[in-house]
């Protein structure tokens, strides 16, 4: 079958790696898993959009594929926690607006996620497995878009671009029918340079599941075969850009943002991204329900995609760049801190270290953030 497909059946089917067993923190890290940095920063980002729209009630933050709702369980205590006497946009508001409820009290959660709803969640906060309507507030989606199913190509001079097809259960690849139209378009306009020729040394073209019934079937291809069989396939994302653009259009009031590790045209990966992931390892990304597959995201498709939806531009940013002008910058506390507050400079340099794991550009902070507003502008929520 297509690889789109068998991603979906294998990641969302019934017993697929989402919808089953612990949840997917056990396999690999996010963001939302390395640090309460992060929870804390997108907390900032709620507190400045909840002034800029005017203290609505209900203010919405929608987490799309949630996986246990970790971050949500994490903003509903740090809403419950907050000073509102401490709180800048607040503050300003000061003798000028009748004071709004607190941001506690108007704080609508909401997971959407194909998995059981976990038994020990808050009964505050909403399990769905469709993003609701009319949201008001923060769409966010943190490594959702890599988790999209699409589709896999192979391109030869003679015939253009071919779909690669994958068995299910052992992962072989074997060559596809032509593309459609608008998978061609895509590739086309967003992913125009075939790949290169693939040298000829040998190269692993297919593996098989470590529980499959056939563990010494890997196929080791040479040079020679590799016209016949497809290496060097790209990966088709134009389902991620109908996925967002799905997702913003649910949104009336707010910004969507989009969390996520991917490339731009002009840096476009030779060879492809797809991999797998369990128990914390990377292994083959073998469709058959037991490991992550996810593959990097072009996430100038996808923003194109949801600025079209939205109808006002977007904003693409680093997480390095978007954590420092939320309050998260890694930073060292200042040393004379230790003689004054040992205690105080303990915590300030926990909270450096954990941010420094979030901004590293080699790891976490190289992930993109990708806002999409409506109805409001980014330039005032992203103000350092």
């Amino acid at each position: 079958m297509r690889w789109r497909d068998a991603m979906d059946a294998a990641l969302y089917g019934p017993g697929g790696f989402f919808v089953s067993g612990t949840g997917p923190a056990d396999h690999f890290r996010t963001s939302v898993h390395a640090s309460p940095a992060f929870a804390a920063a997108v907390f900032r980002l709620v507190s400045r959009l909840d002034a800029i729209l005017g203290f609505p009630t209900p203010f919405d933050v929608v987490d799309v594929g949630a996986g246990r709702a970790e971050l949500l369980r994490t903003l509903a205590t740090l809403a419950r926690d907050a000073d509102p006497r401490t709180d800048p946009p607040r503050a300003a508001l000061a003798g000028t607006h009748p004071e709004p409820p607190p941001l506690a009290h108007r704080l609508r959660l909401t997971a959407v996620e194909l998995a059981p709803r976990p038994p020990d969640l808050l009964p505050d906060i909403d399990w769905t497995t469709e993003i609701p309507q009319a949201v008001t507030g923060l769409l966010i989606a943190t490594e959702w878009l890599d988790n999209v199913p699409l589709d896999l190509a192979d391109h030869t001079p003679a015939n253009g671009y071919h779909y690669r097809l994958v068995h299910p259960r052992t992962g072989t690849e074997s060559p596809g029918p032509p593309l459609t139209p608008q998978d061609t378009a895509w590739l086309t306009h967003w992913h125009p340079t075939p790949p290169p020729p693939p040298m000829s040394s040998p190269v692993i073209k297919s593996f098989t599941s470590e529980v499959g019934p056939e563990p010494d079937a890997n196929l080791l291809i040479t040079g020679a075969e590799i016209d016949r069989v497809g290496v060097g396939g790209v990966e088709v994302g134009r389902s991620r850009d109908e996925a967002w653009g799905r997702a913003v259009g649910c949104l009336r009031r707010g910004v969507a943002l989009a969390v996520d590790y991917g490339h731009v045209r002009e840096g476009r990966p030779v060879g492809g991204t797809l991999t797998g992931y369990r128990g914390g390892r990377q292994v083959p990304p073998v469709p058959d329900g037991s490991c992550d597959i996810t593959a990097h995201v072009a996430m100038d498709s996808v923003a194109a995609a949801g600025a079209r939806v939205a109808g006002c531009a977007y904003t693409l940013m680093s997480q390095r760049e978007a954590l420092r002008a939320l309050g998260a910058d890694g930073g060292r506390p200042p040393l004379s801190l230790a003689g004054t507050d040992p205690a105080g400079y303990v915590r300030a340099l926990a909270a450096a270290s954990a941010a420094a794991e979030l901004t590293d550009p080699a790891g976490l902070g190289g992930h993109y953030w990708l806002l999409q507003p409506v109805g409001v502008t980014v330039d005032a929520l992203m103000a350092r």
